[in-house]
């Protein structure tokens, strides 16, 4: 089960970097006309939604990040959705890859919060009105918080993606032996299948949105 996983070589090129740079031919791009394409449109509109929809509540020093997050999220998705068709791969189930994005855009919201706003930043470190006891545990414990931030964005991104892809390949191999023994019970599990893929399409969007917007978050911290 667990096969589908493993990274593969053909030809000696690594399938997973034929996965990460094949989704950007997916997408059109605008052109020298007057008028765009209904897509180019509809595509366009739904960039801006979610830019404004996660840019308002943070202050205009961080609408620098909107270009970087609003492609990556596109990004994700798109990994996301591709992962679900048959034979395919998804490189976001792998823990390595989501570390590798999850770090350094941790670190850097952490670096430009210390740039900007040192003492707010070293200030988030203790809450108001802690007791004199108590300061060296908060300080300890939110020190490990906020290191563990990168660690959660990588784990949560792979483990929703690899459960899901996980059910349905146990729920279509049971489909799959039950239609020659009971096929009532094989009519049933492929309702169930195409309920969990439906279910399955909206994880894939929405854990895409979830990293994004905790990015978005650790930029309001500092």
């Amino acid at each position: 089960f667990f096969d589908q996983f493993s990274l593969t070589v053909f030809m000696g090129i690594p399938l997973i970097t034929l996965a990460l740079a094949l989704p950007w031919i997916l997408y059109p791009v605008p052109q020298n006309r007057c008028l765009d394409s209904r897509l180019l449109t509809l595509q366009a509109w739904a960039i801006r939604q979610f830019t404004h929809q996660l840019f308002t509540p943070i202050n205009p020093n961080g609408h620098k990040w909107a270009l970087l997050l609003a492609s990556f999220l596109v990004f994700l998705v798109t990994l996301n959705l591709l992962g679900i068709l048959p034979y395919t791969f998804t490189p976001t189930t792998q823990l390595s890859m989501n570390m590798g994005f999850a770090v350094p855009l941790w670190l850097a919201t952490v670096l430009i919060g210390v740039r900007h706003q040192p003492t707010h930043t070293m200030a988030h470190l203790l809450p108001v009105g802690t007791p004199v006891p108590l300061i060296p545990v908060l300080i300890l414990i939110e020190t490990i918080s906020l290191f563990i931030r990168p660690i959660a964005l990588g784990v949560r991104l792979t483990a929703n993606l690899t459960a899901g892809h996980l059910l349905i390949q146990l729920i279509s191999t049971a489909a799959f032996y039950l239609c020659f023994i009971m096929p009532a019970i094989s009519a049933l599990t492929m309702i169930l299948l195409l309920l969990l893929s439906i279910l399955e399409l909206a994880v894939a969007m929405i854990q895409a949105y979830v990293f994004v917007l905790l990015v978005s978050l650790y930029l309001q911290v500092p």
